[in-house]
């Protein structure tokens, strides 16, 4: 009883700790809870043919949304090199860059299974390379699979990752980190020959054991057949909706940027929270100018006597 009373009183004076705190925690209630997604739950979701979603995160509140939402997936994706790190491209993020972010992430995710971009330059040289990396992303990144880019030349490595017990999410098509070599963002499978290097790609990974694919900037058509000719879902971004599911960039999606920037065609923007922070932080700011914030109702009280006491003690100073 006196352990439960113990426990009692250290639970009343967290939340009091938390209500004169200058911040607080976001927690992590989400009401119903789901039940956790895993393997089994997306290749029966596939086996369905319903549609599974996937959505980027790149730190606590975006993977808390995104958990929050019913998003199946939640990766960690090397585009947070642009949209939460302001680089150029994906080239420039690294491992530990990578490894911070996915902690971040696996501490809000409580239902939707995650997964971890491997950065360019760390899982290329060799499969031995790569399943390193990739064990510091499930052993510290604490994410539950890893996605690596690439297609035939690939396969040994999945094979060597998935063999280790890591889930693998591949990805064909446009790869992004070989963007240089691809003459830049180019839609890939735009012709036969093109086309069957995508199929070709997407079959060997297949094989080496990968559960998925993200299947990236093809054109829908091709991506269809693809799709067809498979036995493990695939995850499209600018592929179409005959794909098994879909991914995109949270930042994107949400509309989390300002006026002016490019959108890939294959974005819907279906919010837009920079207009919404914009208008919220400036009104903070003109408030603050004119002395209307905060007001009565944002501060603490003080008993009328104890502030008399405080002005005379003032006074004779």
């Amino acid at each position: 009883m006196a352990h439960f009373l113990s426990r009692s009183r250290a639970s009343l004076l967290c939340r009091d700790m938390h209500r004169w705190s200058s911040h607080s925690p976001l927690g992590l209630t989400i009401d119903p809870p789901r039940k956790k997604v895993t393997l089994g739950s997306l290749q029966s979701l596939y086996k369905k043919g319903e549609p599974i979603t996937v959505m980027t995160a790149h730190d606590f509140p975006s993977a808390h949304v995104a958990d929050a939402a019913g998003m199946d997936v939640v990766l960690v994706g090397d585009s947070l090199a642009m949209v939460a790190l302001g680089m150029a491209d994906t080239s420039e993020v690294t491992v530990e860059d990578m490894l911070l972010h996915c902690r971040s992430v696996a501490r809000a995710t409580r239902a939707a299974f995650t997964v971890g971009d491997l950065p360019m330059g760390s899982y290329e040289i060799s499969p031995e390379q790569a399943l390193e990396t990739a064990i510091r992303f499930i052993k510290y990144g604490r994410v539950q699979s890893i996605k690596l880019e690439g297609g035939k030349e690939m396969a040994p490595t999945i094979a060597k990752i998935t063999q280790a017990g890591i889930p693998v999410l591949a990805h064909v098509g446009l790869t992004p980190q070989r963007q240089n070599a691809l003459g830049g963002f180019r839609v890939q499978g735009k012709t036969s020959k093109s086309a069957m290097r995508v199929l070709e790609d997407a079959l060997a990974v297949q094989e080496a054991g990968c559960f998925g694919m993200v299947l990236e900037a093809v054109p829908a058509e091709i991506a269809s057949i693809i799709t067809q000719k498979l036995s493990v879902p695939t995850i499209g971004i600018g592929a179409g909706n005959g794909c098994s599911g879909q991914v995109l960039v949270q930042v994107d999606m949400s509309g989390y940027f300002p006026p002016g920037r490019f959108i890939p065609k294959f974005v819907k923007q279906y919010g837009n929270v920079w207009a919404e922070g914009l208008r919220a932080i400036e009104s903070y700011r003109e408030e603050v100018k004119s002395r209307q914030y905060p007001a009565r109702e944002h501060t603490y009280p003080i008993p009328r006597e104890e502030l008399e006491a405080f002005a005379r003690d003032v006074e004779k100073l």
